[in-house]
């Protein structure tokens, strides 16, 4: 049983990545998609009890809202997993701009997502954390990040 928390700002790709490696396994859980907090918490108290893996696909931004993942996911036995999707600003609002006519996300929303976006830490209660960038060929790098290495870089804070 798996709990997989993605963290990045809008237009890092993580819906993308989710299509790519968890669609045939794991249950999304998207606000995008169920539209409240509240259907977000129903959606993961129904895969807790029946024991089954997903993704929360959300920007995740804050330590304290992955705790509401976290905490739950490991009372239950799950083990938690975390992709931090390292991007660019620029380059998330590059992929942003090419989204979809209605899945475009206001560019402050993008901005203030990447200014407020902590890095996971091990303290939280991750079993691993992962990075993904997204190399030249728009194909997804991933890296796995040990305790050893100790936390995440932090994203450079540029506004380009």
């Amino acid at each position: 049983m798996e709990a997989v928390l993605f963290v990045g700002v809008q237009g890092s790709g993580k819906t993308t990545f989710y299509k790519e490696r968890f669609f045939d396994t794991h249950v999304r859980i998207s606000r995008d998609m169920l539209k409240t907090r509240n259907r977000q918490s129903l959606l993961v108290s129904a895969c807790l009890a029946g024991r089954q893996p997903f993704v929360v696909d959300d920007t995740n931004a804050a330590k304290s809202r992955r705790a509401e993942f976290i905490e739950p996911a490991r009372a239950a036995g799950f083990r938690v997993r975390c992709f931090f999707f390292r991007c660019a600003l620029r380059e998330a609002l590059g992929r942003n701009r090419r989204r979809p006519s209605g899945q475009v996300v206001p560019v402050p929303g993008v901005i203030a997502t990447f200014k407020r976006l902590e890095p996971p830490v091990w303290q939280e209660g991750f079993d691993e954390i992962s990075i993904v960038e997204v190399d030249a060929e728009d194909r997804f790098a991933v890296r796995d990040w040990t305790r050893e290495q100790g936390d995440p870089p932090r994203l450079e804070r540029e506004q380009g």
